[in-house]
């Protein structure tokens, strides 16, 4: 299932190019190899809609994140 990144936060205006602009915190996550945890936190959110439900993903996001965070790029 394609997702169209985070577009919750983006104003609906101007979808029609949507695929084509890369949302620039999809590309940040894709830069910190997080983003398996990340598909897995989004597939959750959208199955159960109720974080309270995914918080092992989310921990598991969140690790992945504090971790790349604190090593040099």
């Amino acid at each position: 299932m394609a997702r169209a990144g985070h577009a919750w936060s983006r104003p609906a205006a101007g979808q029609g190019g949507a695929e084509e602009d890369e949302d620039p915190l999809d590309a940040r996550i894709a830069r910190s190899g997080c983003l398996e945890q990340h598909r897995q936190l989004q597939e959750c959110m959208a199955e159960r809609r109720d974080w309270r439900h995914c918080q092992q993903q989310l921990r598991a996001f969140g690790a992945c994140m504090a971790q790349r965070q604190q090593r040099p790029q």
